[in-house]
């Protein structure tokens, strides 16, 4: 990130060991603001760790923000990085299998309830894991954990055993309708916002 000459002393240090007992070295600077944004204050969070191989998925030096009390002891959350990629691929899961962002929804508010609705159903899952027999592909491997896809295939055997408390449907005619003379107004329609993105200024060769 730029010019390690600028960074200024760090408000916070620590140097210690990550949860596989490998060395970890972690600074923070705190009341930092964005350029765009100067009303958002912000802690940056510097992660190095020496035994990284320095690729592209495993880099050595990792930066983060963390937008909260920063007075929070942030070396736990700095740690945390370790499960960005377990969250990134639950994140995957609730798009592709739970069809989290399936729905056309019109407002915001029926968006947070259906996304209160898939992670119930995600939860659900996470419980009957250790109930439901995984129904795997030919080409999964049988000696691994199930994961959250494999119980999902399998968890209409779990539902057919549980049942349902819900009443049996009533059978009826058919529906009488709107009334007569009834105005069903237009959908609210809301404008797309479209930004463009900033071009870089032209270098004269």
């Amino acid at each position: 990130m730029g010019n390690a000459s600028t960074y200024g002393t760090p408000d916070g240090y620590h140097n210690g060991i990550d949860q596989k007992e490998r060395p970890i070295q972690i600074s923070w600077w705190n009341h930092l603001h964005v350029k765009e944004a100067r009303w958002l204050e912000v802690t940056v969070i510097q992660v190095v760790r020496p035994y990284a191989t320095n690729k592209e998925r495993d880099p050595r030096i990792s930066w983060f923000v963390w937008i909260g009390d920063p007075a929070e002891d942030l070396v736990p959350i700095a740690k945390s990085y370790a499960l960005r990629c377990g969250q990134e691929r639950g994140y995957r899961f609730d798009k592709q299998a739970l069809l989290w962002e399936k729905p056309h929804l019109r407002t915001p508010e029926a968006f947070a309830l259906w996304s209160q609705v898939v992670a119930m159903a995600h939860n659900q899952l996470v419980l009957a894991t250790p109930l439901v027999e995984p129904l795997l592909r030919p080409w999964e491997s049988k000696h691994r954990p199930a994961s959250l896809q494999q119980v999902r295939r399998g968890f209409s055997k779990l539902l057919a055993q549980v049942g349902t408390p819900a009443r049996p449907p009533k059978p009826r005619g058919k529906a009488k309708g709107r009334q007569k003379g009834a105005v069903i107004p237009k959908a609210t329609r809301f404008s797309v916002t479209l930004k463009t993105p900033k071009l870089p200024p032209l270098v004269p060769k």
